[in-house]
């Protein structure tokens, strides 16, 4: 049946390369969407640290992306912006200089949102519809997805929070928005490990081990950034500025800890509270990721021992630069020099997440032993 109109079907070494530039392609996009969801973070600190996140009292997914473009419509924005508690107790002077600074803040973080939406969304279409994506990638990217589409409403619910009878927005909701960019980057980056060639790691011995700590750390990792996302809201930094004691004692007093009622309620409303488990939350991991160190330095080669490394080393600087901006409040370093120590905090603190990422998931799926 005329076998000349039949085309040749590619060989294995071809259809190999293509998969490969496949996968390249895939995971060089999600690199990109991990690098732009980090700065998303730093200008979300920098937002907040400013008092900027309530500066935009509207919620407007489309034609929020145009800032407003005349002197009437600066001027309606700020008017929307006087209405709110935030403004009358916190910033009554403010003129509409002052406000255009702080309105551009928030603005820029939420067109950079719009823009990871676009980022993430319009290539993942093109990969799934050209046949690039690997099954196994397919749920994982449409978690992603769905991950992110809940972030933009929860930014929102979280912004919501600070317009009636707060001057700032719920230290549980901020937290919960940060946890949720965390879980973002941290789910890009495992995805577009899996899909480059394996960087075999070997391991003598315990690699279970080595799995279920390098796990463990990753879970506490998590933790941190959900308490630290409560520090942040509830200003806890500018309590007890000094260190390794907090008011002269490493663990403060039960009727300080536990002063709210219900109980419960310590963990997300007690400054203290939250700033001590900050602390003892930041003195775990550095004790795994120091036996992880060890344990991977005896007992494993390649990828596996530097990525223990490498972390150990991240989780040293991020607890240094915690201490300083801990106690580095009053001048010279008040004012735009602690801006920046506390921006340098968080983002070192994403940084120690993205490599706690990678080595789990090089351990988990990357590994054979001896």
């Amino acid at each position: 049946m005329e076998d000349w109109l039949h085309f040749p079907q590619p060989v294995p070494a071809i259809r190999h390369h293509a998969t490969e530039a496949n996968a390249r392609a895939v995971r060089n996009w999600l690199w990109l969407v991990a690098g732009l969801v980090f700065l998303m973070v730093i200008v979300g600190g920098a937002t907040r640290l400013t008092e900027s996140g309530l500066s935009i009292v509207q919620w407007k997914p489309v034609t929020g992306v145009l800032p407003p473009l005349s002197q009437q419509e600066w001027q309606e924005a700020f008017e929307a912006y006087k209405q709110i508690p935030q403004y009358r107790e916190l910033f009554p002077d403010m003129d509409v200089a002052g406000f255009k600074y702080i309105y551009a803040w928030e603005w820029a973080h939420r067109l950079l949102g719009r823009v990871i939406g676009v980022v993430f969304a319009v290539p993942l279409i093109w990969f799934w519809a050209t046949g690039r994506l690997p099954r196994s990638a397919k749920p994982k990217l449409v978690g992603i997805l769905a991950l992110g589409a809940l972030q933009g409403g929860v930014g929102w619910w979280m912004v919501a929070s600070g317009l009636v009878n707060r001057i700032e927005v719920a230290q549980e909701r901020l937290a919960i928005h940060l946890l949720l960019a965390a879980l973002i980057f941290s789910a890009c980056l495992w995805v577009a490990g899996g899909l480059g060639p394996r960087a075999v790691s070997l391991v003598h011995g315990g690699a279970g081990r080595l799995k279920a700590v390098a796990l463990t750390i990753l879970a506490f990792v998590f933790l941190q950034i959900f308490v630290g996302g409560l520090v942040a809201g509830l200003r806890a930094g500018l309590v007890n500025n000094t260190w390794p004691l907090m008011d002269g004692v490493f663990v403060p007093p039960a009727d300080v800890l536990w002063r709210l009622e219900p109980v419960w309620t310590n963990l997300v409303d007690n400054p203290v509270t939250v700033q001590f488990f900050h602390r003892m939350i930041a003195y775990l991991i550095f004790a795994l990721a120091l036996g992880h160190l060890l344990d991977a330095w005896i007992n494993a080669e390649g990828r596996a021992r530097r990525g223990a490394v490498i972390l150990f080393g991240h989780v040293l600087m991020q607890i240094a630069l915690g201490v300083a901006t801990l106690v580095l409040v009053e001048p010279p370093f008040a004012g735009d020099p602690h801006l920046a120590l506390a921006l340098a905090h968080q983002a070192i603190g994403m940084a120690v997440l993205g490599v706690a990422t990678l080595q789990a998931r090089r351990l988990v799926q990357d590994v054979i032993t001896n």
